[in-house]
């Protein structure tokens, strides 16, 4: 019987030192609720990651988020390269060849959706023309309409100019796969600049520019009721029928993003490929548990992993 629990002990030392020698081969000393790790974030959700890290940090002092905010195509990279960064956040899943160049065949990623938010376009503040439709959008994207009047007669503005944040963000993509369907984007009428915030100050300032820009950019802090916008700029309303009017065509509000009325919605994912089970996924917890998804909720997005109420606000 002695010689059962030696043996016993000797396996459950063993473990122990090898799972000790796995840490140190990866150098990593993170665990669940505790040290340091850095994250990869498509920086049109940086507002609102922003927030979750703050009250995750207030929450678990020992904890430490690094975040870093660049494009969606370097966020995917940085998470593949598997060194040292084993989360993402995004607007998109990863492909199944993204999912087989991982180096691990052991542990596969794991894509977690935590909320939906919208894209929304936004004007000068003294354009009037606030109506717009999906295949307006489109023709604009794509080359096929290039000034102002051949969408709006009485308009008194020059050449479209659509303003991105950057050429390898997650607007672009989105841009191109569901708002153009595959057709390649007019390099006449477009610009790329190097973040959201420059799209707003740009469009504030330039009475042609429209601008594609994440939702959570533009929330009014001031607002608890989240139906007003920046007051920098005017934000359109998006219509998937073929004539907008006031009555088909709705803004990125919360109740439309969650109900489906507003057309250019998307999904924010997390994404993880931590085998250690460690910060990066404490990290995921905090944000899908009650506390992170009313941070969501707060900020104007639809959170996934909670139930949301819709009330009638006059």
């Amino acid at each position: 019987m002695k010689g059962k629990y030696k043996l016993l002990s000797l396996i459950i030392m063993l473990a122990l030192i090898m799972g000790c020698q796995h840490k140190q081969k990866n150098g990593r000393t993170d665990t669940y609720s505790s040290g340091t790790t850095t994250i990869a974030v498509d920086e049109s959700f940086a507002p609102i990651i922003e927030q979750e890290i703050a009250a995750f940090e207030s929450a678990y002092p020992t904890a430490k988020i690094i975040p870093q905010y660049v494009t969606e195509v370097d966020a995917v990279n940085k998470l593949l390269k598997c060194n040292n960064l084993w989360l993402a956040i995004t607007s998109r899943r990863l492909t199944p060849g993204e999912v087989k160049s991982f180096n691990s065949r052991t542990y596969y990623p794991q894509e977690i959706k935590i909320a939906t938010d919208g894209l929304a376009l936004i004007i000068n503040k003294h354009n009037p023309d606030t109506l717009i439709t999906v295949n307006q959008i489109r023709d604009i994207l794509t080359g096929k309409v290039s000034h102002w009047k051949q969408l709006y007669p009485k308009s008194k503005l020059g050449n479209f100019m659509i303003v991105f944040d950057n050429p390898n963000s997650s607007t672009v993509r989105f841009a191109i796969d569901s708002i153009c369907k595959g057709q390649q984007l007019s390099l006449n009428n477009a610009k790329a600049l190097t973040k959201n915030d420059e799209v707003i100050d740009f469009v504030s300032k330039t009475p042609d520019a429209i601008g594609i820009i994440g939702v959570n950019w533009l929330s009014d802090n001031n607002d608890s009721t989240k139906l007003s916008f920046s007051k920098k700029i005017k934000v359109m309303s998006v219509s998937a029928d073929n004539n907008a009017t006031p009555d088909n065509s709705y803004k990125p509000y919360q109740a439309y993003l969650y109900y489906s009325n507003y057309p250019l919605a998307r999904s924010i994912y997390m994404l993880l490929n931590d085998p250690m089970n460690a910060l990066p996924w404490g990290f995921e917890a905090f944000v899908t548990s009650d506390k992170g998804q009313r941070i969501i909720l707060k900020s104007g997005l639809v959170p996934e992993t909670q139930p949301v109420r819709i009330v009638s606000v006059k």
